[in-house]
């Protein structure tokens, strides 16, 4: 965060050519901001801020915060998904307090990209920001929303699930019109059945449950 207080600067030369300084949080007034979709988070630690002899104030705290996401799995696990990340401030009217991004979406998401797990299950793959306000009672907010597209990596449900599955239908039909025998074709069939039960478990258990469609994979 970057704000400017003109009531807060002073000339380097009249104090040792001191141009910053830092300061705790609560020593001036800082821009009150909230994560709309958040569901639950952790405070940050680093309460400081860096005053420059300009007035211009320098604040960076490191927020980790779970936020609601509304998914759609009808591809999954093909599936791309796109969560919004809204801050705001409904302290302040639009009138008061509005806040503007500094850098663009590219430059936002280079730096994004340094910092996320990239051998997790999800990549992440564009960012967009929406500035605009939001009407509350006759009186207009500013709002900052990103738009966080990502994509799921499908490579280990292709494993565990769909190529076994695929495996087990196919030898299905080989038995099934094979020169075997009836009690023997009975028998196979009967594991089939078990091991599709099994993995209609695992996948019952891999498979997210936000969603109002439910994936094709799971109603086939």
């Amino acid at each position: 965060q970057e704000w400017q207080n003109p009531f807060a600067t002073w000339d380097p030369l009249d104090f040792c050519n001191i141009s910053e300084i830092i300061l705790p949080m609560d020593t001036y007034w800082s821009p009150p901001v909230f994560i709309l979709e958040r569901v639950s988070g952790q405070n940050p630690e680093l309460n400081y801020m860096v005053l420059m002899h300009n007035g211009s104030f320098n604040s960076t705290r490191p927020f980790q915060v779970t936020l609601t996401c509304s998914l759609i799995i009808l591809k999954f696990p093909f599936d791309t998904q796109t969560c919004n990340l809204s801050i705001a401030s409904f302290l302040y009217p639009v009138t008061d307090f509005v806040m503007k991004t500094r850098r663009t979406p590219a430059e936002i998401m280079k730096d994004s990209q340094s910092f996320f797990l990239t051998d997790g299950e999800w990549k992440f793959t564009n960012l967009n920001i929406i500035e605009y306000t939001e009407m509350l009672d006759d009186k207009g907010f500013s709002v900052v929303t990103y738009l966080i597209s990502m994509e799921r990596r499908p490579t280990l449900y292709i494993l565990n699930l769909i190529l076994p599955t695929c495996a087990l239908y196919l030898l299905d039909m080989a038995v099934l019109f094979g020169p075997s025998s009836l009690e023997e074709k009975i028998n196979f069939q009967i594991a089939i059945i078990l091991g599709s039960s099994m993995l209609a478990v695992i996948l019952n258990n891999s498979l997210p449950t936000s969603s109002n469609k439910p994936p094709i994979i799971g109603t086939h």
